[in-house]
C-alpha cells in the first residue's frame, strides 16, 4: 500500500465540517438575499397602497412553484424507487464503467440518487410554473367575450384565459413523463434490468426466438410510463385543434380551409390513435411483448406522418391553391371581422372624398374656426428652444420630444407644447454620491409653450416657465420627484430642524446660496432602522446607505421613480405606451400613462408585431411582442411629486379588464371617478392609433376578395422631413371634419398606395377625452383617378419651390445658419388637404447656443405653393390674396405681459427696434448683424422680463 492511498480520517472529517459550513454560509447568503428582495419590493407596493398586488402574485406564485415542484420531484423519485425495486436477482455486468459506477450509487445511497434528479428536475418545473402567475390567475377569474368563435362555438375567452394555461399543463404533464421514462431507462439499464439480444432455448428443435431486451418487470413499468405519454400526447393533440384559431396560415392568422377540413380532423385521429395506442401499451404491461411496443410506436409514426402531413399538403397544394379565393373566401371574410373586432376598428367610417386641388379666393372661409388652431409648432424641433431658454442650469434637461396638451385659457381651448424639467444626472461635474443620490433629488416646473404662436424673433411663446415657475396654468405644486428621467434612487427627508440638503432652487453661481428643501411628501419607504437600511443596501448593492450620515431614522427612499415602471409595477398585466406625458391637474403636475390590455390568442385575429407597428420618426416603438388583440383599457395617473399611481378603468366593457379588477379588486378605479380636470388632458393614445392603422391600411375593406388580391394595400408613408426611410407619426392637431360644425382635438395620419407616393386617404381619431365620439375613427378615401400629391410629393414641391428657395436664400447660402423643415402637417380644408409646414433657422454653431426658430411657414394646397412669415401670409399667397379667414397667429412682443412700467417699456421699444434691424439685415443677406441684432433684442427682452417681475 502506497502512501497517497492511505487515508486519514481527521483530514476527512475537516473537509466534511468545511463542506457543511461552506453550504451554511451558501444557504443563509442567498435567504439573505431572497428575504431582502422580498421585503423591499413589499415595502415599496405598501408605500403605493398596492400591497394586494404584490402579495396576491407572490402567493400564487409561491403555490405555482410548490405544487409543480412537487409534482415533478415526486413523480421522478417515485420512478426511480419503482425501477429499483425492480431491479433482477442475477445481473449482468454493467455495459460501461459509468453506469457500474452509477449501480454502485444505487446499491449505496439509493436515497440520494432518488432524490437528487428528482429536486433537480422538480426546481426546474417550480420555476417554470411561477412564471405562469399572471396566466393562470387570469384562467381562474376568466370573463367571457360573448362572442364566440365560429368553428368551435366557443367563446373567445376559452382562446383568450383558458387554452394557454392548459396547453401549459398539458405541457407539464408530458415533460414529467419523459423525465420518469428518460429515469426508469438509465435506472433499469445500470440495473441490468436491460440486457442485449440473446438466444432463448425452448420452442421447436432448431429454431432460435429473440429475447426482449428488458427484464419483464422493466418492461411492464416502462411500457406504462410509454402508455401513460402516449395518453397525455392525445389530450394535446385534442387541445392542439383550437390553436389553429390563433396560429397564421399561408394567407392569414385564423382557421383557413385545410385547417377546418383536414389539419383539425387529423388532430382528433391522432388523439384517437394515441388512446389506441396506449390501451394497447397497458396490454403489454401484462403480456411484455417487445415487438407490441415496436409497432405502437411504427403506428404513431405513419399515422401522423398521413394525416398531418401528406394529407393537409395535397389538400392545399391540389385542392386549396388553384381555386384559393373561392375555397378561402368565408374564411377570409371570419378574419376580416374578428381582426375588425379585436383592434377595434370595427366602426371606422370610410368616406369617398372628392378632394379638390385648385384654390380660389376665400376658399377656407367655411372652415375658418379651424385655421387658429394649426400647430406650428413642432415637438420634435423646438426641444432645444426649451433646453436654450428654460434650462436655467446645464443639469435640467428636456426630452428630445416635446408633448401636445390642451388648456383652457380664457374660455378657449388652446393647443400646447409641455414638458417637465427634469433632472439629468449625467450632466452633473461632480457625480459624488451625495450629489446623486441625496442632493440633486427632483427636478423643477412644467414648461408650456402656445402651439399657435411665436415671439417676432421666432421663440416659443410661454404659457408656463422660468424659476420659480409663473404662468397660467396654476401651478402649485413644481416639484418633480418622480419623472421619466429619474432612474436612479434617492434618499430624502430629515429630522426636524436640520438643514435641508435637496437644491431646490438655483439663485445664482454660488451652490451654497441657491434654496434647498426637505421632502414632505407621502411617497417613498422609510429608512426607520439599520435592518431596512441593510436591505436596502443589498438589494442596490451599496454600503452608502449603511455609511452615510444623511440616511437617518427621517429619511425616506424614493426608487422606481419613472412613471411607465411604476405603472406596470403596479399592473403587471398592462403593456404600457411608450410616451407618458406631464400635465397640471388641481396645481399638481402629474403624468398621464396609457395602459393596454392584450392577447395574441383572440381566434382568428390577425397577429401584429407591437414593435414594428409602434415605431417611426419619432420613437422606437414598445418592447417588441406579438398581439391580436388591443385595448386602452386603462388611464393611469402618476403624482410627480409623491408618486401615488392611480388606476382609472377607461373601456369597462373590455373583458381582460374585468378579468384583472376580478384578480386584483379595488385597485383600478371605476371611470366615473375620474375629475373632471384630469378628463380634459386625457387623450387618444399614440401607440394604439399606431396599431390601428397598420390594421387598417389591410383591414380597412370587408370585402374578402379584395383582401386576398392584396388589390387595395395603404400604407404610411416615410417621413418626408427624415431620412432613414422612417415613418411619418401621427400627428395631434385641432382639426375640422368635413361636415362637422365645430373643430375638435384629434389624432391624424395619413396613407398612400402600395408602391406609390400619392394620397390615398387621411385618417383621423376623436382625441378628445370630453367628446361624446372620443375614439371615432374616420377615412377620407381619395378617387384612384385623382393623383392627390402626398408628404414626399409636398415635400419635393415644397424644396425646388423658387420662392421658397429664394426666402431661404441668405440662410443656405451664407452657411453660418440652416434651415430646419418642420413636422409636414395635414389638415382637410377648404374641400381638399391643405399641407402646412413651419420651417425654422438655426444658427450652425453651436457653440453660441444656437436652436431652432420659426421663421417661416410654407402652405401646399394642390398644386399651389405659398410662403410667408406667418401663417396668415402663407395661406393668403396660395388662395389668392384671401384665404378666406383669419389664423390669429400674429407674433407677439416677446414680453409676458403688457406693462405700463416706464422701464420696461422703453427696453421693449429698444428689443422691438432691434428686431427691426434684424429683419432688415436678414433681407440684405447680412447674417452676421441678424444675429447681433438679436442678440441685442433677447437681451432687452430680459431686461425688461426683470423690471416687470
Amino acid at each position: 500500500m502506497t502512501t497517497a492511498s492511505i487515508r486519514h480520517p481527521a483530514k476527512t472529517e475537516h473537509r466534511s465540517r468545511l463542506g457543511w459550513v461552506v453550504l451554511a454560509v451558501g444557504v443563509l447568503v442567498i435567504g439573505w438575499l431572497v428575504a431582502s428582495r422580498i421585503t423591499t419590493s413589499a415595502m415599496w407596493y405598501s408605500s403605493v397602497g398596492v400591497r394586494s398586488v404584490y402579495v396576491t402574485r407572490l402567493v400564487t406564485s409561491l403555490l405555482l412553484f410548490l405544487v409543480f415542484a412537487l409534482v415533478m420531484g415526486v413523480s421522478v423519485a417515485l420512478t426511480v424507487m419503482v425501477a429499483h425495486r425492480m431491479r433482477p436477482k442475477v445481473r449482468t455486468p454493467a455495459a460501461s464503467p459509468v453506469l457500474a459506477r452509477y449501480r454502485e450509487l444505487i446499491e449505496q445511497r439509493w436515497w440520494t440518487t432518488s432524490l437528487l434528479p428528482a429536486g433537480v428536475l422538480g426546481l426546474l418545473a417550480g420555476l417554470a410554473a411561477a412564471d405562469q402567475t399572471d396566466r393562470y390567475l387570469a384562467w381562474r377569474n376568466a370573463t367571457d367575450f360573448g362572442t364566440r368563435d365560429p368553428y368551435s362555438g366557443l367563446d373567445a375567452s376559452f382562446f383568450v384565459f383558458a387554452l394557454p394555461w392548459w396547453m401549459f399543463v398539458v405541457g407539464f404533464v408530458i415533460a414529467v413523463l419523459v423525465a420518469c421514462l428518460v429515469v426508469a431507462g438509465v435506472t433499469h439499464l445500470a440495473n441490468g434490468a436491460l440486457r442485449a439480444m440473446a438466444p432463448r432455448l425452448g420452442g421447436r428443435p432448431g429454431t432460435r426466438q429473440a429475447s426482449s431486451p428488458f427484464d419483464s418487470p422493466a418492461q411492464a413499468h416502462l411500457s406504462l410510463l410509454m402508455a401513460a405519454l402516449l395518453v397525455a400526447y392525445g389530450g394535446l393533440q385534442l387541445l392542439e385543434r383550437f390553436t389553429y384559431q390563433v396560429s397564421p396560415n399561408y394567407l392569414f392568422t385564423g382557421v383557413g380551409y385545410a385547417d377546418a377540413h383536414a389539419r383539425i380532423t387529423g388532430k382528433l385521429v391522432m388523439a384517437v390513435v394515441s388512446f389506441l395506442c396506449a390501451a394497447g401499451l397497458v396490454v403489454n404491461a401484462k403480456l411484455r411483448r417487445w415487438p407490441l411496443v415496436g409497432s405502437t410506436l411504427v403506428v404513431m409514426l405513419v399515422t401522423s406522418i398521413v394525416v398531418q402531413g401528406i394529407y393537409p399538403a395535397a389538400l392545399q397544394r391540389l385542392s386549396v391553391r388553384p381555386s384559393y379565393q373561392s375555397k378561402e373566401y368565408d374564411y377570409v371574410a371570419a378574419n376580416i371581422k374578428a381582426t375588425r373586432d379585436a383592434y377595434g376598428i370595427a366602426g371606422t367610417e370610410i368616406t369617398d372624398y372628392p378632394a379638390v386641388t385648385t384654390a380660389t379666393a376665400g376658399q377656407l372661409r367655411q372652415d375658418a374656426e379651424a385655421l387658429p388652431s394649426i400647430r406650428l409648432m413642432d415637438p420634435a424641433v423646438i426641444s432645444a428652444a426649451f433646453e436654450q431658454q428654460q434650462q436655467v442650469r446645464g443639469y435640467y434637461s428636456f426630452p428630445s420630444e416635446l408633448d401636445v396638451d390642451r388648456y383652457t385659457l380664457d374660455g378657449q381651448t388652446t393647443d400646447a407644447v409641455v414638458a417637465a424639467r427634469e433632472v439629468d444626472v449625467d450632466k452633473l461635474a461632480d457625480k459624488s454620491w451625495n450629489n446623486l443620490h441625496t442632493v440633486y433629488t427632483h427636478g423643477y416646473g412644467l414648461v408650456a409653450a402656445y402651439g399657435n404662436q411665436r415671439e417676432l424673433n421666432g421663440e416659443p411663446v410661454w404659457l408656463e416657465g422660468d424659476l420659480p415657475s409663473r404662468g397660467k396654468l396654476g401651478v402649485e405644486q413644481p416639484r418633480i420627484y418622480f419623472g421619466e428621467e429619474s432612474s436612479q434612487y434617492v434618499v430624502v427627508g430629515a429630522p426636524s430642524g436640520t438643514a435641508p440638503v435637496e437644491l431646490d432652487l438655483p439663485t445664482s453661481g454660488d451652490l451654497g446660496k441657491d434654496q434647498k428643501v426637505t421632502y414632505s411628501g407621502a411617497g417613498g419607504v422609510s429608512l426607520r432602522n439599520w435592518l431596512v437600511r441593510l436591505m436596502f443596501a443589498t438589494t442596490n448593492v451599496d454600503a452608502n446607505l449603511l455609511l452615510s450620515n444623511q440616511v437617518n431614522a427621517d429619511s425616506k427612499i424614493l426608487f422606481d421613480r419613472e412613471p411607465r415602471v411604476r405603472v406596470q409595477q403596479v399592473a403587471p398585466w398592462l403593456t404600457v405606451d411608450q410616451d407618458p406625458y406631464p400635465t397640471v391637474v388641481n396645481g399638481r403636475v402629474v403624468w398621464v400613462v396609457d395602459g393596454y390590455t392584450t392577447s395574441d390568442s383572440y381566434p382568428n385575429s390577425q397577429r401584429v408585431d407591437l414593435r414594428a407597428a409602434t415605431t417611426d420618426s419619432q420613437s422606437i416603438g414598445v418592447a417588441q411582442k406579438n398581439v391580436n388583440y388591443l385595448r386602452n383599457s386603462v388611464k393611469a395617473v402618476v403624482d410627480a411629486y409623491d408618486g401615488t399611481v392611480t388606476l382609472y378603468a377607461w373601456d369597462e366593457t373590455d373583458p381582460i379588464l374585468q378579468t384583472e379588477m376580478k384578480v386584483y379588486p379595488g385597485v383600478v378605479k371605476p371611470k366615473s371617478a375620474i375629475p373632471s380636470a384630469l378628463l380634459s388632458h386625457l387623450r387618444y393614445p399614440q401607440d394604439l392609433f399606431k396599431v390601428q392603422r397598420q390594421v387598417l391600411g389591410k383591414y380597412h375593406t370587408t370585402n374578402p376578395l379584395t383582401l386576398m388580391q392584396n388589390s387595395d394595400l395603404w400604407r404610411v408613408p416615410a417621413d418626408p422631413t427624415q431620412s432613414g426611410g422612417k415613418l411619418e407619426p401621427p400627428y395631434y392637431l385641432t382639426i375640422k371634419w368635413p361636415g362637422d360644425s365645430s373643430p375638435v382635438f384629434s389624432q391624424t395620419s395619413v396613407f398612400v398606395p402600395d408602391k406609390r407616393e400619392n394620397l390615398r386617404s387621411y385618417m383621423a381619431v376623436n382625441a378628445d377625452a370630453t367628446s361624446a365620439d372620443y375614439g371615432k375613427i374616420r377615412i377620407l378615401r381619395m378617387d384612384d383617378s385623382q393623383q392627390i400629391p402626398g408628404p414626399s410629393q409636398t415635400m419635393n414641391a415644397i424644396t425646388t419651390n423658387t420662392v421658397v428657395a429664394e426666402k431661404l436664400r441668405p440662410f443656405l447660402n451664407q452657411g453660418s445658419a440652416q434651415a430646419i423643415f418642420g413636422n409636414l402637417l395635414t389638415l382637410p380644408l377648404g374641400g381638399g388637404l391643405l399641407y402646412v409646414q413651419p420651417i425654422y433657422t438655426q444658427r450652425q454653431s453651436s457653440a453660441n447656443g444656437g436652436y431652432p426658430a420659426l421663421q417661416f411657414v410654407v402652405v401646399r394646397f394642390g398644386e399651389h405653393v405659398g410662403i410667408g412669415d406667418t401663417l396668415q401670409e402663407a395661406l393668403d399667397a396660395v388662395f389668392g390674396g384671401d384665404a378666406g379667414g383669419q389664423t390669429e397667429e400674429k407674433p407677439t412682443s416677446p414680453t409676458t405681459n403688457p406693462t405700463t412700467n416706464p422701464t420696461a417699456a422703453k427696453l421693449l421699444a429698444e428689443a422691438q427696434a432691434a428686431f427691426t434691424a434684424a429683419d432688415s439685415a436678414l433681407k440684405q443677406g447680412n447674417l452676421a448683424e441678424y444675429q447681433k441684432q438679436l442678440t441685442i433684442a433677447r437681451t432687452k427682452v430680459e431686461e425688461a422680463l426683470k423690471v416687470v417681475k
